[in-house]
């Protein structure tokens, strides 16, 4: 496991993000202030989206493309947002870094999926929900000049373990109900305090950490076919690079789950890292105004070969 470590400005403050579900900032000479809290998310104005597109015909089946300037074909990030994979927090909230992206170049497809609390949300809708909104970037592709053969998949929290699920669902047997028999390819994944093992997860006490058994629908000891078949390290190789950015002042998703992961990838053969932010919280990574933010851009241009 390579791990990368900077200095950047100390944190004093942490703030919670109820029902929502990241290692190394530049140096500089930045004011220092607390972590980003979500009510800072929250307050921000809506970028607007280029275009809203249905991936199916759910009114939770949807996403949200944003377009560099210029010319094509551009690359890609699928988007994929937290918020404990509960119905109440929707794709909005990480706009903001969707439209960051697209402003340094890189399209951004943010997809909408059904979440606990949806009909249908939960296994196995939520992840089929990610999977189909995924590949319906084949169908964008000409219309809207996507360069397909550079996407990478960026996820935060929540969205960071459907991320790495993404990746890894070429791993799944066919008879899963998760299976795609042909998923679209992929350069890369950037994990934003991403949750990677759903067991050691779950078995935490926040409300966070809560909503995995509902997400699977019973206990690891229940249906261990599932956890099997949903938790990003039970699934590995992924054989596609990883970068997971996470801060050490996270107190939503332990960093231990970025470090445990990288380093099972990484035995395995994958090209996966570990940045550490030092001082971040959990939402400084969507926060295009903290100064997490240029390792994620950095992160995200590397994996797509963006300059």
């Amino acid at each position: 496991m390579h791990i990368r470590i900077d200095l950047m400005a100390l944190a004093t403050t942490t703030s919670l993000f109820l029902g929502a579900c990241a290692q190394t900032p530049a140096p500089g000479n930045a004011p220092a202030r607390g972590p980003v809290a979500w009510e800072e998310i929250a307050a921000l104005p809506i970028p607007p989206a280029d275009h809203r597109t249905e991936y199916g015909d759910g009114p939770l089946q949807f996403g949200e493309l944003r377009l560099p300037r210029g010319a094509g074909p551009h690359p890609v990030a699928v988007i994929i947002h937290g918020g404990c994979w509960r119905s109440q927090y929707d794709l909005q909230h990480i706009s903001h870094a969707s439209d960051a992206l697209s402003h340094a170049g890189i399209a951004t497809w943010t997809i909408e999926y059904r979440r606990l609390g949806n009909p249908g949300g939960g296994w196995p809708g939520t992840f089929q929900d990610v999977a189909r909104g995924t590949d319906h970037l084949r169908l964008l592709a000409e219309r809207f000049q996507l360069d397909l053969s550079r996407v990478a998949l960026v996820g935060h929290s929540a969205g960071g373990h459907l991320a790495l699920w993404l990746a890894a669902r070429g791993n799944l047997p066919a008879q899963s109900p998760l299976y795609s028999p042909d998923p679209l390819p992929i350069r890369g994944v950037v994990a934003l305090a991403g949750i990677t093992d759903l067991r050691t997860y779950g078995a935490g006490t926040g409300s966070c950490n809560a909503a995995v058994v509902p997400l699977l629908g019973g206990t690891p000891d229940e249906v261990p076919d599932r956890y099997a078949q949903a938790s990003p390290i039970e699934l590995l190789p992924l054989r596609a690079p990883q970068r997971l950015l996470h801060g050490t002042r996270d107190p939503i998703v332990p960093v231990e789950q970025s470090q445990h992961f990288a380093a099972r990838a990484t035995s395995l053969g994958d090209d996966a890292e570990v940045w550490l932010i030092d001082g971040a919280g959990h939402f400084d990574p969507i926060a295009p105004f903290a100064p997490a933010w240029t390792r994620v851009e950095e992160a995200v241009r590397s994996l797509l070969s963006v300059r």
